[in-house]
């Protein structure tokens, strides 16, 4: 058995037909059970809760459902139907909260933030001004 997928109910014990996964029954779709398990083999404390993995497990939900989210928005903008490594950077880096938060997080192949400093923009004078806006050359 390779321990992957649903256990199956035995049809003579009436506890097993009503299993349900402790993510089910916290409403998440991350996996309970798994972060319990790397939260007791991780060695952060002597005694973990029960309660410690669904709230991390919730924790981490949110923040993957609101990083993909922002992504989205940045690949619809780009007219991309797939969220590339680049719009997962503009996401982060364009939101306050998930920039502090990944601030020392370098994300491969994501580029940098497109910033052109205002002294290096050509200047504006009055006769660029003027030849602007009426349309006529010097």
């Amino acid at each position: 058995m390779s321990g992957r997928g649903k256990k199956r109910a035995v049809a003579g014990s009436p506890r097993s037909a009503f299993k349900k996964s402790r993510s089910a029954r916290a409403g998440l779709q991350f996996p309970v059970g798994r972060v319990y398990r790397f939260l007791r083999s991780g060695n952060y404390a002597n005694r973990i809760g029960s309660g410690a993995a669904i709230y991390l497990a919730a924790v981490m939900e949110y923040l993957a459902v609101e990083v993909l989210e922002l992504a989205g928005n940045a690949a619809h903008e780009n007219k991309k139907t797939r969220i590339l490594p680049r719009h997962i950077l503009l996401a982060v880096r364009n939101d306050d909260e998930l920039n502090k938060l990944f601030a020392c997080v370098t994300i491969p192949q994501g580029g940098v933030m497109p910033n052109i400093l205002a002294q290096l923009l050509p200047k504006k004078t009055n006769a660029n001004v003027a030849s602007q806006k009426y349309g006529g050359s010097q």
